[in-house]
């Protein structure tokens, strides 16, 4: 799912917002009292979610690598923003599932795949998984970029492309796609280690917005929007919940005027119309840039048309 795997994280901090555990307006260093080291006391779990608190990558980067979120949530909590946390927002596209999973740790005692499992997967009979069992491993669909396939394609600026270049690291320009490794299958990234099929990510969005999974107050808490703007890093509009993206300038989601959910790298796309009351899912093996990819846009038209009361 690469960064589709945020709307499933979101959804496992609303479902914690609902049991009393957590309160998205409260520091973070309430729940976990080491990340208010470097001025960040009073940085909120909301601007954590909203991407607006100014750690967009890991300084320094744990010797072990991408896959140790332990490593990389104590390295966060000692390190200093690169702005005053809410003043701006980008998007903190690896960073974002350490900060959530080490939250859901300290209020749960569960990671976040665990919680996926026993809470919302197995119940539901979803095939989603955030952390592969082995014995599913060969049902797998590698994945591979088409020629020319690029990121931050709204960007020009060198310097915020050297950030950017230290934000993703190698996780999608690297010689070898690691999220084709089972290491990375098995790790249950909260940023992008989600593996699911199109029907269960769709079906997924539609319990959400059903209210099967989160209550109709925190979902409308989750999915106003808080944050939004030319991204500080990618400079591309940008427009957030908590966890989740809503729709923004270039109706991403469609031409509907509201809409949530998340993208993720090389074109799938994942959310819900809740006014139609329809849970969707493009997944893709095929990574396209999105300057060009069209893919998700036509088919949200084409299901546009058709009639949905």
């Amino acid at each position: 799912m690469f960064s589709g795997t945020k709307g499933v994280s979101a959804t496992l901090v609303a479902m914690a917002v609902d049991r009393g555990l957590l309160d998205v307006n409260e520091p973070v260093a309430r729940y976990w009292p080491e990340f208010a080291a470097r001025g960040k006391e009073h940085v909120s779990v909301a601007q954590v979610l909203d991407h607006t608190v100014g750690l967009v990558y890991t300084d320094p980067e744990p010797p072990a690598g991408m896959l140790d979120a332990s490593a990389h949530a104590a390295a966060l909590a000692r390190q200093e923003p690169l702005w005053e946390p809410g003043s701006k927002v980008a998007y903190h596209a690896v960073t974002f599932g350490h900060m959530v999973e080490e939250l859901l740790v300290r209020v749960t005692g569960h990671r976040a795949g665990q919680l996926l499992r026993e809470h919302v997967a197995r119940p539901h009979g979803l095939e989603l998984h955030l952390g592969l069992p082995a014995e599913l491993e060969d049902r797998v669909a590698p994945v591979f970029r088409a020629p020319g396939y690029a990121i931050s394609t709204f960007l020009e600026d060198p310097q915020r492309r050297a950030i950017v270049e230290r934000m993703y690291g190698n996780a999608l320009l690297g010689e070898e796609l690691p999220a084709n490794s089972r290491a990375f299958h098995a790790s249950g990234l909260v940023s992008g280690g989600g593996i699911a099929g199109a029907d269960a990510i769709a079906r997924f969005y539609s319990l959400v917005a059903s209210g099967e999974l989160v209550s109709p107050a925190t979902l409308e808490t989750f999915t106003r929007t808080w944050s939004h703007g030319r991204d500080a890093v990618n400079d591309r509009p940008v427009a957030f919940g908590l966890g989740f993206e809503v729709q923004d300038p270039l109706c991403t989601y469609g031409p509907v005027e509201w809409a949530y959910g998340h993208s993720g790298a090389g074109g799938c796309l994942h959310g819900v119309w809740p006014d139609a009351r329809i849970g969707f899912s493009f997944h893709t093996n095929e990574m396209l840039s999105e300057n060009v990819d069209r893919r998700a846009k036509d088919l949200l038209a084409a299901l546009a048309q058709c009639d949905l009361g």
